[in-house]
């Protein structure tokens, strides 16, 4: 995965935010790269489980603020999948 893939992370908007827990986001995010839609969902859930359960969870702000960051620059196609793929997050958070 190259540098500027990771570009985002040095949004000042995200300068609060704990090294590490970006660190771990980061970390996240190349084990995610190259998943399918329907690989993606279960991953996205036990990482969502696996941090909470270490303490590195995101607050509700941090995380739609990263989310804000992610979605600079992006396409409206792009950004309606990122939307997509966080209102199903939610709605299996809410099943467990």
């Amino acid at each position: 995965m190259a540098n500027n893939d990771f570009s985002w992370m040095n949004n000042p908007a995200l300068k609060n935010i704990d090294t590490a827990k970006l660190q771990m986001l980061m970390t996240l995010a190349s084990q995610g790269k190259g998943k399918s839609q329907k690989e993606l969902l279960p991953f996205l859930m036990a990482a969502a489980s696996q941090t909470k359960s270490s303490g590195n969870a995101f607050t509700n702000e941090e995380a739609n603020l990263i989310v804000e960051v992610l979605k600079q620059g992006k396409s409206p196609e792009e950004t309606t999948k990122i939307d997509q793929m966080l209102s199903l997050v939610q709605k299996m958070k809410q099943m467990h």
